[in-house]
C-alpha cells in the first residue's frame, strides 16, 4: 500500500499545472463503484430520490431486467410518463453492450444541444451548433441535425454511442450511413416521422434503444443514457 500511496503521490504532483490546478490523468480515474471512497462517492439528489421512491411506490418494475429497469424507471422519472413502461422497446443485450462502450471510453455523440446538455458525467460530441454543420446542411440540401450527424461520426467514427432525441431527421440521416455503433438510443419526438424513424432504427437491427409511439424527446434520451452511464461506472442506481 505504500508504493501505491508513493506513486499516487508522484503522479499528483507531476499533474498539477503553473496555476496550480490538478489535472488528473486518465489512467488514475477511478471507475469501480467498490474502489470509491466516501469522498468520491455519488451524491443522489434528495428530489431524485423522492422521485424513485413515489415510482416505486406506484409501480413495481422488479420483474424487468437489470438495465431495462434503470433506463425504464429513468425514464419515467424524467417524464413524469408511465406510458413509457409500455411504450419503450428495451434490449438487454444491446443495453448492456452500450453500457460497457461507455465504460471503455468510446465516444459519445449527440444529435442537439439540447441533448448535449442534458449528458454530464462524460465528454459528448454534438456538431448540429457548429457553423460548419450550417454550411453543409446548405451546400447539400439536407437539414442542420442530419448535418450535425455527418460530422459528428468524421469525428467519433465507428463503435460510438449515439443520443439522439431531437429531430427524425438525424435519426433518418444515421440509418442512410454505415456507422457500426455501438448503441443507438433513437428516442426522436413529434408527428412528422418520428414514429416511423424508429421503426427504422428497429428494422435496421443496430443495437439499439427506442420507443414505438411518436413521444421521445431530448430529456428521455439523456435520462437513458444517464441511466447507462451509472451503469458503466458500477455505480448504483437511485
Amino acid at each position: 500500500m505504500g508504493a501505491i500511496r508513493g506513486e499516487r503521490d508522484r503522479n499528483d504532483r507531476a499533474a498539477r499545472g503553473h496555476a496550480g490546478v490538478v489535472v488528473v490523468p486518465p489512467d488514475m480515474l477511478v471507475v469501480g463503484w467498490a474502489d470509491m471512497t466516501e469522498a468520491t462517492s455519488p451524491v443522489i439528489d434528495p428530489a431524485q430520490a423522492e422521485s424513485y421512491r413515489v415510482l416505486r411506490s406506484r409501480i413495481d418494475l422488479s420483474v424487468l431486467l437489470p438495465l431495462t429497469r434503470a433506463v425504464t424507471e429513468a425514464i419515467v422519472c424524467a417524464t413524469g410518463d408511465f406510458d413509457y413502461v409500455t411504450d419503450l422497446v428495451c434490449d438487454e443485450a444491446a443495453l448492456a453492450a452500450g453500457a460497457r462502450a461507455i465504460a471503455a471510453g468510446a465516444p459519445v455523440v449527440a444529435d442537439a444541444p439540447v441533448v448535449a446538455a442534458g449528458i454530464t458525467g462524460c465528454p459528448v460530441i454534438c456538431k448540429a451548433a457548429e457553423p460548419l454543420a450550417v454550411r453543409l446542411a446548405r451546400t447539400t440540401g439536407i437539414t442542420v441535425p442530419a448535418a450535425g450527424i455527418r460530422l459528428g461520426f468524421g469525428e467519433a467514427g465507428p463503435r460510438s454511442v449515439w443520443v439522439l432525441g431531437g429531430t427524425a431527421d438525424a435519426l433518418e440521416e444515421l440509418l442512410r450511413r454505415v456507422v457500426d455503433p455501438a448503441l443507438v438510443i433513437g428516442v426522436p419526438a413529434g408527428f412528422a416521422g418520428a414514429a416511423a424513424a424508429k421503426d427504422a432504427l428497429r428494422a435496421s437491427g443496430a443495437p439499439a434503444l427506442s420507443n414505438l409511439s411518436e413521444k421521445g424527446g431530448p430529456v428521455v434520451a439523456a435520462a437513458a443514457f444517464g441511466a447507462l452511464l451509472r451503469a458503466a461506472r458500477d455505480e448504483p442506481q437511485p
